[in-house]
């Protein structure tokens, strides 16, 4: 391939694709629905359900060095919470640092605030997400993602700019957070000026008050709890285990249709391809009934937002509206209208699986921390009803809530991230829920491999502080690293640029559409792989104007590839100004590239064994390219390297390029030596 423009190749068959069975996480959109968007924004604080309870805060907030906030979605402590710290005057004390677990919600929060102070953001109301800040020598108020707040601990470890820290969304218990709160633990015991405040939905709180505890402190922390717009919610279980819940949450879906009052139906399945299944069933429930008072709605992550604003329409008179959703519905939204909630008793969730370094994709029975979350979606405008389909028995023998995340995925990053916090022994770090040996062995094997540490554990210099410093994966760093030296950075930074965002193939809902969007797609497919695919795609889309007409024509996601290129000249300015990475173009060399990524990946390789399936090198574990990847339809090459593996219903490499088996001994001597087995 002699240059980057989008080339057509032709598959091997025209079989359909089967859609990824991806982890909906609610990450996407943050809507919470206003009852009372008609008053004014001073007449909207007035009746939030957390005013009342003004005074209580301020009072344990000067009495505890830890508040631990436990309120609803929507009661009002993410926005109104900061507001009564500034009106105090804790801001005259240092900023007022509000932690979120997504960079939407962090710029969303920030601008509903300065709107309600009258102010433009930027001012006294800021925002810091990663690659991107609206902040200022006046800003007070600011909100910021977990990320960035632990990049700021590298330079200033007791962050004494600030007099209060808020950890907002901390029932989510993500990596992030685990981090952030032990290392938080640290801090607040060397600086008793520092004010911390939990807040959370349904957070474990008697869990939280026991970490915040050390000998000779006293009572360090307080538990708070802020009552919410709760109406009654009965609950319903079913007498016997049903066999396919899906099937079951369709016909519950059509005997409340019939049966109950008007009032919207909001259903939890596992993923998108349930949500897709059950959507089809109803459809056709629909059609042999010609019904026209019903109207089916799918809610899940890789929706486009147009998509998913849909559900928060009034529907016509007369007609009810059913929302299938994954637990994207969970958590951030708040979806109106909605009277009547499904729960299937199920959830998605990766698992670290440390004997094969890949991500499993389980089906799991949810906690009871998040039946409760969903059956809480229905008592929002009115009385509500929840259907559980699970027998009551089954739910009182549901854990209490999911292992946090921090004890079930790859550790590579934290520890880069401890590391340069000067943790020099990660065992003895004190983690809220302490990760599993084998991961953090694991994560310290691989970093060691890409040299980011040395023999004692300590990070190296340059290639250790510079992925530790990098806001990506430590792979991706590795390989920006070394396309410096490669001369190819300019193609490398684009690729990465295009793996920040989330994915920019559309998938369309109806059948038709997905179609002709994998034909559209294919315009794009090389031989070579998905990252230079990626990269494909991102140089027609410069070269074509960057417009949305151009994503329509061939099914892209339009606000992803725009953020793809603002990341992209972002991180040719970070590397370039900050860490001294030459910026040049390969220009067409496909090959150097293809090696350039191998120095970044050499630890996951696979080759293709005689029997035809593809092989771990490491560990021989058999591997299957994704069907969403653009060499699942091309004739199989030898030696591959994968950005992650899946486990759903095989083992499945995501990510893949094409390299050479020279190379791996070329690029990683320290890892591979070439012998003579017998296979």
């Amino acid at each position: 391939m002699a240059t980057f423009k989008p080339k057509f190749i032709k598959p091997d068959t025209d079989d359909a694709i089967n859609e990824s069975a991806g982890i909906e996480e609610p990450q996407s959109s943050t809507f919470v629905f206003n009852a009372h968007h008609n008053l004014g924004l001073s007449e909207q604080r007035e009746r939030l359900p957390i005013r009342k309870y003004r005074d209580q805060i301020l009072y344990c907030l000067e009495q505890h060095q830890v508040v631990i906030l436990v309120g609803e979605t929507g009661s009002g402590k993410s926005t109104q919470v900061p507001q009564y710290l500034y009106e105090w005057g804790w801001h005259s004390k240092g900023t007022i640092g509000i932690t979120e677990p997504r960079r939407v919600a962090t710029v969303t929060l920030a601008n509903r605030v300065a709107q309600e102070r009258g102010e433009l953001v930027g001012d006294t109301v800021g925002y810091a997400v990663r690659f991107q800040e609206r902040i200022s020598p006046e800003t007070r108020i600011k909100y910021l993602t977990e990320g960035i707040l632990l990049r700021e601990l590298l330079a200033d470890p007791l962050l004494t700019q600030y007099s209060v820290i808020i950890v907002d969304e901390a029932h989510e218990r993500n990596m992030l957070t685990d981090m952030l709160l032990g290392l938080l633990k640290k801090i607040l015991r060397k600086r008793s000026q520092l004010k911390l405040i939990i807040s959370s939905a349904t957070i474990d709180a008697s869990f939280f008050s026991e970490f915040f505890s050390w000998p000779g402190a006293g009572e360090v922390s307080v538990k708070l709890s802020i009552e919410g717009r709760m109406h009654a919610v009965q609950h319903f279980y079913l007498n016997e285990p049903c066999a396919d819940y899906v099937r079951e949450t369709v016909a519950t879906i059509w005997k409340l249709h019939h049966k109950e009052p008007p009032g919207d139906i909001l259903a939890f399945l596992t993923g998108q391809e349930e949500v897709l299944e059950a959507l089809d069933l109803i459809k056709e429930y629909i059609a042999s009934e010609e019904c026209t008072t019903l109207k089916a709605l799918p809610m899940y992550g890789s929706m486009s937002s147009q998509d998913q604003l849909a559900v928060f329409f009034t529907p016509a008179k007369g007609v009810r509206k059913v929302v299938l959703a994954t637990n994207i519905a969970e958590t951030s939204i708040t979806i109106p209208g909605i009277v009547y909630v499904i729960d299937c008793g199920y959830a998605k969730v990766k698992w670290f699986n440390p004997a094969t370094c890949s991500d499993s994709l389980m089906i799991v029975p949810v906690s009871k921390a998040s039946a409760i979350q969903r059956a809480g979606r229905a008592g929002r405008v009115r009385p509500g009803k929840v259907y559980r389909l699970y027998t009551k028995q089954d739910y009182e023998g549901l854990a209490p809530r999911q292992p946090p995340e921090l004890r079930r995925s790859e550790l590579s990053g934290a520890v880069l991230q401890l590391k340069a916090l000067g943790i020099g022994n990660i065992l003895r770090f004190d983690f809220p829920s302490p990760p599993p040996a084998k991961n953090l062995l694991s994560a310290l094997e691989t970093l060691y491999a890409l040299d980011a540490l040395d023999e004692q554990g300590q990070l190296t210099k340059p290639v250790g502080f510079l992925l530790a410093e990098l806001p990506f994966t430590a792979m991706l760093s590795k390989m920006l690293h070394v396309s410096g030296k490669l001369g190819c950075a300019e193609e490398i930074i684009t690729i990465i640029a295009m793996l920040q965002v989330q994915s920019i193939f559309s998938r369309p809902v109806s059948a038709a559409a997905q179609q002709s969007g994998r034909i559209a797609h294919r315009h794009f497919e090389v031989a070579e792989g998905d990252l230079i695919t990626l990269l494909n795609i991102y140089t027609a889309f410069v070269e074509e104007g960057m417009t949305k007409e151009f994503c329509g024509q061939y099914y892209l996601i339009y606000r992803n590839l725009k953020r793809a290129c603002e990341l992209r000249e972002q991180l040719i300015n970070l590397a370039r100004k900050k860490y001294g990475i030459p910026i040049f173009s390969c220009k067409g060399d496909v090959e150097l590239l293809c090696k350039c990524i191998t120095a970044g990946f050499f630890t996951q390789v696979a080759y293709l064994h005689h029997s035809g399936v593809y092989r771990q090198i490491s560990s021989g574990t058999e591997l299957a390219i994704h069907p969403n990847s653009t060499l699942y339809t091309l004739p199989q090459a030898q030696y591959v390297v994968y950005g992650e593996l899946l486990q759903t219903t095989k083992l499945f490499m995501n990510h893949v390029t094409v390299i050479k088996k020279e190379w791996l001994t070329e690029l990683a001597p320290h890892y591979y030596h070439q012998t003579t087995v017998r296979d």
